[in-house]
């Protein structure tokens, strides 16, 4: 598997699991948290969409480190994987600081 793919999956699926087995915040259950990843992405297909246009590219990827499927607008399907992996652990370690803990009395 090229390394690039490799690295988002890991990258993913680790987000996922932090998530699921340790931080616990219900994210994935809200739909702010969908539509906030459905404006990451629309910005991003255009962005990155610009940035890595095969016509005229400003970022160049190594055809040997991706799966080489590109949509849309020529934009690595990696790169999706990364921006979820990156953008939702950044709302998780928010979420967690931001949030106040449950007290000992709470919790009985």
């Amino acid at each position: 598997m090229p390394e690039y793919t490799l690295l988002t999956v890991v990258a993913v699926l680790g987000v996922i699991a932090v998530e699921v087995w340790w931080l616990r915040t219900g994210i994935f259950r809200t739909a702010q948290y969908w539509l906030a990843m459905a404006l990451v992405f629309f910005f991003q297909i255009w962005v990155d969409g610009w940035l890595t246009k095969l016509s005229d590219p400003i970022v160049i990827y190594s055809p040997d480190e991706f799966l080489g499927v590109r949509f849309p607008f020529d934009i690595p399907i990696e790169d999706f994987g990364f921006g979820f992996a990156m953008v939702t652990l950044t709302l998780l370690t928010w979420h967690r600081l931001t949030r106040p803990r449950p007290t000992s009395e709470e919790k009985a």
